[in-house]
């Protein structure tokens, strides 16, 4: 459960400041900031950097789609679990 908090976590930066890219589109000299997520043993971390690029909306409005995506994946995995930890204790008691 803890990757997927992680996962979670590392979605939700990259989804700020892809957003943050999109909001800026229209401003002068802007540099968008480039995100990559990479795992760390137990752990799923994003990690941001600025790029001498203007922002490409295509590629954010696609990225947001996934990242979408992969939050609810990783929300319903946490609620299986959940599900499972609950019959799990149901037959025990």
């Amino acid at each position: 459960m803890n990757v997927n908090a992680t996962s979670m976590t590392a979605m939700s930066n990259w989804m700020n400041n892809s957003a943050q890219n999109v909001a800026n589109v229209n401003t002068d000299n802007y540099n968008a900031t480039q995100t990559t997520i990479s795992d760390q043993g137990n752990a799923v971390v994003a990690q941001s950097s600025k790029t001498n690029n203007s922002t490409d909306l295509a590629t954010e409005f696609t990225d947001q789609i996934a990242l979408e995506t992969n939050f609810e994946a990783n929300v319903d995995t946490i609620k299986t679990q959940n599900e499972m930890l609950g019959s799990l204790l149901d037959m025990k008691a």
